[in-house]
């Protein structure tokens, strides 16, 4: 890899990302497909000035929270950059919580705008009357009421320039909410610097990526991931993105694919093992357009990796982000990638393993990662034992058990609350998971602690099983046996229950615990 180099002047706005794109003669250049239309940056940037001016006509002090409850379009990107370049703080919103969950949103965050889709308005007009911080609501692609600003009238009365708001770059730029994989939310605060830092590094280092690339996140833009994805990375360097609005299903993401011919294809793993059990897949659909597969959000087994590349010919190259840290700081390498692995650190990061105690451990030893790296939020809005946690010094706590091999791998040891204690010997439930993933009547797996009729804790697997696959107690038994025959005996799931799907976040990341019995 390259040498890594950062530079950035004190004086820095992010939304540059896009304007610069217009200096570097790219104004008549595609930035986005979506269906039968294409945006050049010419017209995104200036449906973005457009968002920063009618911003500021709202009279918004600057600073002022302002949440995009937005699917995948040209919107999106409009809407985060233009409220940047006015002095505003965007925050993408998950779209697929419940009322009671966007009431926290609003609540928390005291954003007084909201963007939002027509189609997702039914879930927050419930509560928009408790959110007393919220002044205008700008209804995208939907009926307005006298609650709401329509869009296209909205935009068509602002100007298509607006001056940018002079920031600085260890400034607020943008916030993110925390997935809640573990519990409520976290709004994380993001600075302007934060954004630049992830193309410096991964997607420079990593993806290599350049004006010619097309980008396909299947992971939506409203989280870290997919926004650096489809969004901050192809800017960056003036390539184009696909935006799909709909529900990734592995057959639309298959015909996305096929029709818009991306180089860079990003998904989680619990999608690539949803389309690898589509039957013909390969016939069907025409992957070569793509050169680089990404995976995140979880870690990929490596029996995922393996069938993949035998299907399609493709390497997917793993690794971990998190919310905190905007994208990811460990990754395999192309024609580098250890089956199994997050890979290595990005250039730019570093980390290390403690123990309890926090020393550092030794290789193969399992500890709690750290990182280090000028893509770090600053802090969690409003809560400052959730930030002391987590933010220790210029160190993240990322919460995750990791080991390091002697090449310097970095292997997934699951979740620091996640460890199961079975009989004085602790367990690692994703090497349990992992192991049932091989068996071929599994698609996916997860594995939390329960009580025996004993009281004690021991391993249980809730499984989600191939098309087609009957479920039964002898399969369950062969189940176990298969565990004990691959790893060591007393790892096996003492329990299987048989589930159609498992609790999992927007990105895919699995929620435990909502299965734990313990």
């Amino acid at each position: 890899m390259n040498a890594f180099t950062f530079d950035l002047p004190e004086d820095y706005n992010v939304s540059d990302i896009l304007f610069d794109n217009l200096e570097a003669g790219r104004e008549n250049k595609t930035a986005i497909f979506q269906g039968e239309r294409k945006v050049t940056y010419g017209e995104l940037a200036e449906t973005a000035s457009r968002v920063g001016h009618g911003l500021q006509n709202l009279g918004l002090e600057t600073g002022a929270r302002v949440m995009l409850l937005l699917l995948d379009s040209p919107v999106f990107p409009a809407v985060f950059f233009g409220s940047i370049r006015a002095g505003y703080i965007p925050i993408p919103a998950n779209t697929v919580l419940q009322s009671e969950d966007y009431a926290y949103l609003l609540q928390d965050s005291e954003a007084q705008v909201l963007f939002v889709e027509g189609s997702l308005y039914a879930q927050v007009e419930p509560v928009l009357q408790r959110c007393p911080a919220l002044k205008h609501v700008i209804m995208v692609n939907g009926e307005t009421s006298n609650q709401t600003i329509d869009w296209r009238d909205w935009l068509s009365g602002s100007q298509p320039r607006c001056a940018k708001v002079k920031t600085l770059k260890t400034d607020p730029a943008f916030w993110l909410y925390s997935s809640g994989s573990t519990g409520f939310p976290k709004g994380v605060i993001h600075l302007h610097r934060n954004i630049p830092f992830t193309v410096a590094t991964y997607a420079k280092h990593v993806l290599r990526i350049t004006a010619t690339d097309i980008t396909f996140s299947a992971s939506k833009i409203f989280h870290a991931y997919g926004l650096g994805n489809n969004m901050t990375f192809p800017y960056s360097v003036g390539a184009a993105t696909v935006l799909f609005p709909g529900r990734p299903t592995p057959e639309a993401i298959f015909e996305q694919i096929d029709r818009h011919r991306p180089t860079l294809f990003f998904a989680v793993p619990t999608l690539y093992a949803a389309m690898l059990a589509v039957t013909d897949a390969e016939k069907r659909w025409n992957l070569d357009s793509i050169r680089l597969c990404v995976s995140a959000a979880e870690a990929l087994p490596a029996e995922i990796f393996r069938k993949w590349r035998d299907r399609f010919g493709l390497e997917i190259l793993d690794g971990i982000g998190s919310t905190e840290m905007l994208h990811i700081f460990i990754s395999n390498e192309a024609g580098q990638v250890k089956p199994g692995a997050s890979g290595v650190l990005v250039p730019g990061y570093e980390a290390k393993i403690l123990n309890p105690e926090e020393q550092a451990v030794t290789a193969g030893k399992s500890g709690d990662l750290f990182v280090q790296g000028k893509s770090v939020g600053s802090h969690y809005w409003r809560k400052p034992e959730a930030s002391a946690k987590a933010m220790r010094g210029e160190w993240f706590f990322t919460g995750d058990r990791y080991y390091q091999d002697e090449q310097g791998f970095f292997f997934y040891d699951g979740r620091s609350d996640d460890m199961l204690k079975v009989g004085g010997l602790w367990v690692s439930p994703i090497e349990v998971e992992n192991t049932l993933i091989e068996h071929p009547a599994v698609l996916e797996s997860a594995v939390v602690a329960a009580r025996d009729a004993a009281g004690l804790i021991k391993p249980k697997a809730y499984i989600v099983v191939q098309k087609g696959i009957d479920e039964s107690t002898q399969l369950a038994e062969k189940l176990q046996d298969f565990v004990k025959s691959k790893i060591a005996p007393y790892k096996y799931p003492r329990m299987i229950a048989f589930v159609d799907e498992l609790p999992k976040t927007a990105t895919g990341k699995i929620q435990r615990f909502k299965l734990r019995e313990v």
